[in-house]
């Protein structure tokens, strides 16, 4: 290795990664007598076969993890007997920017284990460039102390905020309740992203705490969150804000799938606090009906991706007030959404005509007619799905092979009336087909095999046993 070189190979630095691992395995086994007496020990246990390693090399025998540690940094005192005749490990050659290249693609928990090894280690592992992250995740978990002893740990050298931390994510922690939530907010006010999906314990309370706190908070990812009915400020940050400024949270991207409770006037406060929506994901969300989707429209008319899949009160009049987004949107889900029909698609097609994507599974009043509408005014769709429209046939893939030449992933899955003539179409003019689902479809053999020639870099998903 040459010392003086500023950037590592990635491959290089992630050869590195088993050999740290076991390292820090071995250490972790070895007899306390023979560690350094000021090295850390562990803050927070949590058993190996309770939790989910969130990075391959951190899987291990060990028979406990350790999520997060919070010391004094270790002194110079070590047994005299250690320091006599104590040879350097070959790791312990590499410089420090490198080191810390390596240390940068280590999860949390492994990353706190590598502070115990020794003073050298300890400095390195809490190294603040490597803390603009952090990631937990276990069922069992006791995250909301594991978030304030981290938190307290980052928050040594600029007392009471963190300003490194930028992402957390924690996923399924499913004891994360509005205590963790609350430090967050409390010393964090640089965070950006943040991922709590399947934590159900948190409320609208914590929530309004965040986003009140954290200005600069761009990803809110909150699937799974069945308390939580709607985003706004807290009445203090309100308080603050002058009424030409009333809307301030900066989210971009708000992902509230498997959200059941959220109802229309939680979804217009959300829309009217949130103006800077682009991304709005709103998966079974049941209780929504047409009139919440009025509010999208007017308050932020820069979404580009909406899902409301499952959402089975949302018909044509909703996706008439969805049209209005215009050329913003780009991706669009309603699989699921019975209500739909060919009106309510050529809404969609006449007023979006930059639409990249489109998911109407299971959307059985569409028709050919409606998939006609949508190939004359979307020229540029590149994926579609309209798997279990038993109505969609033949003659709406030709329209399709017409005028949407450059669609790449196609699913007619179940479509009882689609034929070889349709796909052989689809075939001829989308050279740059790369998936193609006809399971449980009436296809040939002979006209999947026409797809295979004139597609070469097509997968083709399928049920016919005589094609292979």
């Amino acid at each position: 290795l040459e010392t003086g070189r500023a950037n590592i190979p990635r491959v290089l630095i992630l050869s590195f990664l088993p050999l740290l691992t076991l390292l820090v395995l071995l250490y972790s086994g070895l007899d306390s007598s023979t560690r350094t007496l000021s090295t850390p020990s562990p803050g927070l246990i949590l058993p190996s076969n309770n939790g989910h390693e969130t990075n391959s090399s951190s899987s291990s025998s060990a028979p406990a993890e350790t999520v997060a540690v919070v010391h004094p940094q270790p002194g110079s005192h070590t047994r005299s007997r250690q320091s006599k005749g104590h040879h350097h490990a070959l790791i312990d050659v590499l410089p420090d920017h490198t080191f810390l290249q390596i240390l940068s693609h280590l999860p949390t928990n492994q990353l706190c284990r590598c502070a115990r090894v020794c003073r050298r280690w300890y400095n390195l592992a809490w190294d603040p460039r490597l803390w603009s992250t952090i990631r937990l995740t276990g069922e069992l978990l006791h995250v909301d102390r594991a978030i304030r002893v981290l938190t307290h740990r980052l928050c040594q050298d600029t007392p009471n905020v963190c300003l490194t931390l930028e992402t957390v994510m924690l996923n399924g922690c499913k004891r994360l309740t509005d205590r963790g939530l609350h430090v967050l907010a409390q010393c964090c006010p640089e965070l950006r992203h943040l991922e709590v999906a399947g934590c159900y314990n948190i409320s609208n309370e914590a929530v309004f705490e965040v986003v009140s706190r954290c200005p600069s908070l761009e990803h809110l990812n909150l699937s799974g969150c069945s308390k939580v009915t709607c985003i706004s400020l807290t009445q203090e940050a309100s308080l603050q804000l002058s009424p030409l400024h009333g809307q301030q949270i900066s989210i971009h991207y708000l992902d509230m799938t498997d959200c059941f409770s959220l109802e229309d006037e939680g979804l217009r406060t959300i829309a009217s606090h949130c103006p800077r929506l682009t991304h709005l994901y709103l998966r079974r969300c049941t209780r929504l009906t047409d009139d919440a989707l009025r509010h999208l429209a007017v308050y932020c008319p820069s979404i580009k991706e909406l899902s409301l899949s499952d959402c089975r009160l949302v018909g044509d009049f909703g996706l008439r007030e969805v049209a209005r987004l215009e050329g913003c949107l780009r991706y669009l889900s309603v699989a699921h959404c019975t209500r739909i029909t060919d009106v309510g698609i050529r809404y969609v097609a006449r007023y979006c005509p930059r639409l990249r994507y489109l998911n109407a599974r299971g959307c059985e009043g569409l028709t050919d007619h409606g998939l006609s509408h949508l190939a004359r005014s979307c020229p540029k769709l590149k994926s579609l799905d309209v798997g279990k429209c038993p109505l969609v046939s033949d003659s709406g893939l030709e329209q399709l092979a017409m005028y949407c030449q450059g669609l790449r992933r196609v699913s007619l899955r179940a479509c009882e009336s689609v034929t070889g003539r349709g796909l052989k179409a689809l075939a001829a003019n989308c050279c740059e087909l790369q998936l193609l689902n006809v399971q449980d479809c009436e296809v040939s053999p002979e006209a999947l095999r026409f797809v295979r020639r004139h597609c070469r870099r097509c997968i083709i998903e399928h049920t016919n046993p005589a094609f292979y």
